[in-house]
């Protein structure tokens, strides 16, 4: 059974920056289901993604893998021989709770490989599906072309990277609409004004949405040609980029 997240909860003296810390992997289920709309429908088509461009004798990528949920949608969808999954995460929590979950998946016998490291410091080579599930947000933003850059090299033609953001807008009614809308999710979802006035707090230096311009713009500078919107649920948001 997941436990509830309650970090939030009571009030706090001094909120210092949010950070995937033990406390945060103890609860992460719970937190990411309660704070992403839509998140269980876009990690499933994850797989399904995964499952039609993944290419034999080739590796995927999750960066910023938490506790696999990615990796596991695309394990248990990938059918091409001699294809692996390698899972980065620079929280070493979340990494041994990841691989005490996919230890426990038996229905595929695609090898994934969970390492503790910045994924700015991996290499990405002979790719053909590359993840980045609300991870390009914590990366500073003049390192974030570098990045995707580096990605659309590392990748096969054809080959492609997903990329899962929380947005923000250009217009300041549709970015009240969608601050304002998200919160009441939360609060729907059992938060407390309290839980979510503190973590938006904690989150604001380390997390900066951008816009869904922006990320096209960056995605056909770094070589791609064709990126799609694929998902959107609120200010949650998920895009394909092919090469």
């Amino acid at each position: 059974m997941k436990k509830q997240d309650a970090i939030y909860a009571a009030p706090l003296n001094e909120i210092i920056d949010f950070h995937f810390d033990e406390r945060v992997a103890d609860v992460f289920p719970d937190m990411i289901q309660r704070s992403v709309p839509g998140y269980g429908m876009m990690i499933s088509n994850i797989g399904i993604l995964a499952a039609r461009y993944a290419q034999a004798n080739s590796h995927c990528y999750d960066l910023g893998c938490s506790l696999g949920a990615a990796s596991l949608a695309m394990r248990q969808s990938i059918c091409q021989p001699d294809c692996d999954i390698i899972a980065v995460d620079n929280s070493q929590a979340m990494i041994e709770r990841g691989r005490e979950l996919l230890d426990r998946d038996t229905a595929s016998t695609i090898p994934v490989k969970m390492i503790c490291a910045d994924l700015q410091d991996v290499s990405i080579e002979n790719a053909s599906v590359v993840v980045l599930n609300f991870t390009l947000q914590f990366i500073p933003l003049t390192e974030r072309l570098t990045l995707i850059k580096r990605i659309y090299l590392g990748l096969k033609p054809g080959g492609i990277l997903i990329l899962s953001e929380k947005m923000a807008f250009a217009e300041p009614l549709n970015q009240q609409f969608h601050v304002e809308i998200h919160h009441d999710f939360k609060r729907a979802n059992g938060y407390s004004d309290l839980e979510v006035s503190q973590k938006r707090t904690a989150l604001e230096n380390v997390m900066i949405p951008e816009t869904l311009a922006c990320h096209q713009q960056r995605s056909q500078e770094a070589g791609f040609d064709f990126t799609e919107l694929w998902f959107q649920c609120f200010n949650f948001a998920s895009l394909v980029a092919i090469k």
